[in-house]
This record gives structure tokens, sequence and C-alpha cells, in this order.
């Protein structure tokens, strides 16, 4: 259907519907309306809001929902049943982002004159449009719900949530009760991302692996060797079944200050301890940042390459060359960049590789990486 130059809601909507404020705004109501929903990675809801959102707009350009509309709709209500989402709550976070985006979207046309019998137009046709992706969503969803319960291996994914969780539940195949077990985990939420890792964790030994909390996540009896490049694993000690929980919160953890610190692959729980930890009180990282890093200035990208120098060198022992190597510049630029540090902040840089003391090698990094963290968000 042709939208005639005289519907001016409807040119209003196509104008704005593709806005990026619009879509970041809409995500947030999705989120915040559903628990189940915010627990799911973010790109998450922003990767179905933005398909979504360009059906409803091909639908009013063409009269009613297309295949390809539909067809996410059918991708959303599948996902999230593999997820552990519940209908009820994808729903509420469904209905709250199209509220949002009707009410933004109103207020807009309000304010440019846009006649209010122009407006309940444009809201019918949108409700019309989204009645018909909702009863999509619904289907699959049940269909996928059905089809997992009529499989051996939800059984066993319901094992691997109540096991991670705490709960009490009896370890049956392919997990051995007395078994060590490695817990993975990853912010992973696409079902077909996750196949590829389990097909890659398990081919080292016997595993379970499943889609817990949103995000893909897994019990392995030995780690893979090399570990497979791509998104970043964190991968704790190995513990038996009944005692992985507490492996599971702390993963969850250091995933997430793993993510924020740009890391990828397949990373040791202990190795990100000291990032987990601080990452956890970024007060006290501003408190170190402001008392070791005064004379730097965020805006200045000079002072960011000496922050960024000074963290490598740190990372790196007190070693110029490892360090100058991981920059990929001159090992007489790695000095010279110190010493430029040193002359800013009024302190000398602590020399891991001459015996600095534990604790002050420590709060330099902290407050290294505190200052970069804050100026490249």
């Amino acid at each position: 259907m042709e939208i005639g130059t005289g519907d001016r809601f409807l040119r209003l909507l196509i104008e704005y519907g593709r806005d990026p404020a619009l879509l970041e705004a809409t995500v947030r109501a999705a989120r915040g309306r559903s628990e189940l929903v915010a627990a799911l990675p973010e790109e998450e809801t922003r990767r179905h809001v933005r398909a979504l959102v360009d059906g409803v707009l091909a639908a009013l350009e063409d009269g009613e929902p297309g295949e390809e509309a539909l067809a996410a709709a059918e991708r959303l209500g599948s996902d999230r049943a593999r997820q552990g989402v519940p209908v009820a709550a994808f729903l509420d976070g469904f209905q709250a982002g199209r509220t949002h985006l009707v009410r933004t979207l109103v207020a807009a046309g309000r304010r440019l004159g846009v006649p209010d019998a122009a407006l309940l137009d444009g809201v019918t046709r949108i409700d019309e449009i989204t009645a018909a992706l909702v009863h999509r969503m619904v289907h699959a969803h049940r269909v996928t719900e059905l089809e997992m319960a009529r499989t051996a291996r939800e059984a066993r994914v319901q094992m691997l949530r109540r096991l991670l969780h705490g709960e009490p539940v009896p370890v049956l195949a392919p997990l051995d009760p007395a078994g060590a077990y490695h817990c993975v985990v990853s912010d992973v939420s696409d079902p077909e991302a996750a196949a590829r890792l389990e097909t890659g964790l398990t081919a080292a030994g016997p595993g379970l692996c499943g889609l817990v909390d949103g995000r893909f996540t897994a019990l392995v009896a030995r780690l893979p060797d090399p570990a497979p490049p791509g998104p970043l694993l964190v991968a704790a000690p190995p513990a038996r079944p009944a005692e992985v929980a507490p492996m599971y919160r702390l993963g969850r953890r250091a995933l997430l200050a793993g993510a924020g610190a740009g890391l990828t692959g397949m990373r040791e729980l202990a190795d990100l301890a000291l990032l987990t930890v601080t990452a956890a009180e970024p007060e006290l990282g501003g408190l170190l940042a402001a008392a070791l890093l005064p004379g730097l200035d965020p805006d200045e990208p000079f002072h960011v390459e000496l922050a960024e120098t000074a963290l490598a060198y740190l990372d790196h022992g007190g070693r110029i060359e490892p360090a100058a190597a991981a920059l990929h510049v001159h090992g007489n630029t790695v000095k010279y960049r110190i010493r430029r540090l040193r002359e800013l902040t009024g302190r000398p840089l602590p020399d891991p590789a001459a015996g600095a003391a534990v604790s002050r090698t420590a709060n330099w990094w902290w407050a290294l990486h505190h200052w970069l963290a804050r100026t490249t968000s």
C-alpha cells in the first residue's frame, strides 16, 4: 500500500523509525519491563528489536507484514524458547518496546501539528501489524517449547541450569557425580553460534552444554588445546557438578569484566582475578587514578598513549621489549613514554622486574586500567 502525501504520521514513522537513538530507547524499554529479557545480553535484544522495527516499517509501506517480518517474529519467539524465557516475559518486553516507540512518535507528531485523526489511524495500523507479529512469535515459541520438551537434550539442559544455580538435582549422564568439570561461560546467546561453540568444546572430551540465563554455558571435562579463537570464554578450574554454582557466579563476573576490557578467546578464571575484583569497585579505581595520574588529560591523545604504554609495561612484568612488541613500537619509544609519564605524574612507574612491591604495582595497574576505561567509554 502506497503511503499518501497526506498521511503525515506514517511518513513521520518511516522517517524516525530507524533513528539509532530511538532504537536504543526502545531496547531499554523492552529490557526494563522484563527481568528475564534484561538478563539476556543487550545485543540480543537490540538484534530482535531492529528486525521487528524494520518489519513494521516495511509493512506500513506494503500494507501488511511481509515474509521477512514474519520470519523475524518467528525467530524471536523460537530463540526466546531455547533461551528459557517464558512467553509472558518476552511479550512483556515486546509490548513495552512497542508502547515506547508509539508514544515517542505520537509526541513528535503532535509537536509537528499532525492531526489527531491521522495519529489515531497510524497507531491503529501499527497495532494491526504488531498483532500479526505477536501471533507468529507466540506460535513459534510454543512449537519450539514442544519440540524441546520431547527431547532428552532439554532434560539435560535443565539439569545444567539447576546445577549452575545451586539447586539440588540428581547428576545424570553425560556427567559423572564424582567427576570434575570446567565451567565455561560466554556472552553468546544466538543458538546457531552456541551450537558451533558446543562442537568445539566437546571435541576435547565429554561435557554438557546449553543456554543458561540466555548465554551459552558448558561443563566440560577437558578444555580444548589450543583454545579456539572467537568470542570471550571464561573457564573456571575443574569442580564436581555439585560444586560448580560458585564457579558459575564468579565466571559471570569475570566475563563482564573481561568483556569491558575488550578481551576475546578462552581465558582462565584465575587469570582474570585482578580484573574481576577491580571492575567491581569503580569508585576505588577512580580514587587511585586521581591520586596517581593527576597530570594526565583524557582529551590528549598522547596522554592516552602514555597510559596504554605503562599498562603494557606492567602487564609484561616490567620488560621493555615484550611491551614494545605488544604495542608495535620500538623499545626506545616505550622507555621515552615511561619517562614522560613520570614527568607528568610526578611519580616513577613501579618496576615489577626489579621487585617492586606487589601492592604498589597493583595500584598503578588498577589506576591505569580505570583511567583508560573511562577515557575510551
